[in-house]
């Protein structure tokens, strides 16, 4: 059976439904879901986060006895394993739904077809594959983690027309203007954690908040090698959002003392790598990582392989300086055949400045590793 116009339209209200979550989910996907009879929508839900119920049993709950015989649309496979809540399959079962249809298939081994194969055999009819695209958009970081056993990392940066960070003295508010900063917490108000270096620490004294454009602030993220950060710092008010500092056994005690007793966690690795600090925000649930960090670092994450996604905001602006700092430091690449090479590129313009978007070609990255 192809897909109708209506099946769009459903589908596209599930991801609506979906996105009422963004940014709470981690480790789970975002998911909506809605009921229908006749064209008309009888339930609907999302799910609201990690151990809470899933978005087709929200929407069952509302349409009550009426799901019999209803169409259920929900924009991921539903799940077919007891996790921390029984399975999906089985809610829409019991329910007596007639049809199921569903924009993506689990990319998570362990459902991958089974959701779908349960449904089939107790007797529900199954469409697959409506809003596809929109709906792997929707959960690309989910999407990554399942299938890569780490988080999705974004680069971003803003520059001026002539790629530069900063002026010479390190001077860099504001690059960009008023719209793409607005952006900016938004995506951090979509992001599970934001990182930045210790220089950004000492130069910016940022915050790292969604600053009020979502209830939702992420984890702000440290990593340095040195711990020789100033002692009082906006990141170390965690009345507003937890901090983590990332950085090597037995650094300056002193500080790491000094940060603990305000309320900021100290990690400690015996090697500190992006790698490293990745492997443990996947631990601990998260799925997006927002990378706001200067040139040292940028350069390291590209080189290690944990950056997907390059965000790059160009303000048309000429600062000039041979020393004035640029987004990316040394890669230690000589030949331009070996550039970081993006695909699936997208422009749009933000007020006066021009955001670039694309995901770094993954055989690229062969010659920087």
């Amino acid at each position: 059976m192809g897909m109708t116009h209506s099946d769009r339209h459903w589908m596209q209200q599930c991801l609506r439904l979906a996105r009422q979550a963004i940014g709470k989910t981690a480790p789970n996907p975002m998911v909506g879901a809605v009921v229908v009879k006749n064209s008309q929508l009888l339930g609907e839900g999302w799910h609201p986060g990690a151990g809470q119920p899933h978005a087709e049993v929200f929407a069952l709950q509302e349409a009550g006895l009426a799901a019999q015989g209803a169409t259920v649309y929900v924009s991921l496979e539903p799940c077919n394993h007891y996790g921390r809540t029984p399975p999906c399959t089985e809610a829409l079962i019991q329910a007596g739904v007639s049809t199921v249809v569903v924009g993506m298939i689990d990319p998570d081994p362990r459902v991958s077809g089974t959701g779908i194969q349960r449904l089939r055999d107790a007797g529900i009819e199954v469409r697959v594959g409506v809003e596809q695209a929109a709906c792997e958009q929707l959960n690309e970081a989910f999407i990554h983690r399942v299938t890569h056993q780490r988080p999705l990392g974004i680069l971003k940066y803003a520059m001026t027309l002539d790629g530069k960070i900063a002026t010479t003295t390190g001077h860099s508010a504001w690059v960009s203007g008023p719209a793409s900063r607005h952006l900016v917490h938004q995506l951090r108000a979509e992001s599970d954690a934001v990182l930045v270096g210790g220089n950004t620490v000492r130069r910016d004294n940022p915050r790292l908040t969604s600053h009020g454009v979502s209830d939702h602030n992420p984890l702000r993220v440290v990593m340095t090698r040195s711990l020789d950060l100033p002692t009082q710092a906006n990141l170390w008010d965690v009345s507003i959002a937890p901090t983590v500092v990332y950085t090597l056994l037995n650094i300056n005690p002193a500080v790491q003392t000094t940060l603990q007793q305000q309320g900021v966690e100290v990690i400690n690795l015996p090697e500190l790598t992006p790698q490293a600090v990745m492997h443990d925000l996947y631990q601990r649930g998260l799925s997006q990582i927002f990378w706001e960090c200067g040139g040292t670092l940028a350069a390291a994450a590209l080189k290690a392989g944990v950056i997907q996604k390059v965000m790059a905001f160009v303000a048309p602006k000429i600062i000039g300086g041979v020393a004035a700092p640029s987004p990316v430091g040394d890669l230690g690449l000589t030949q331009m055949d070996a550039a970081i090479a993006l695909e699936r590129l997208t422009l749009q313009s933000i007020e006066s400045d021009v955001l670039i978007e694309g995901y770094v070609c993954s055989n690229t990255l062969d010659n920087a590793a």
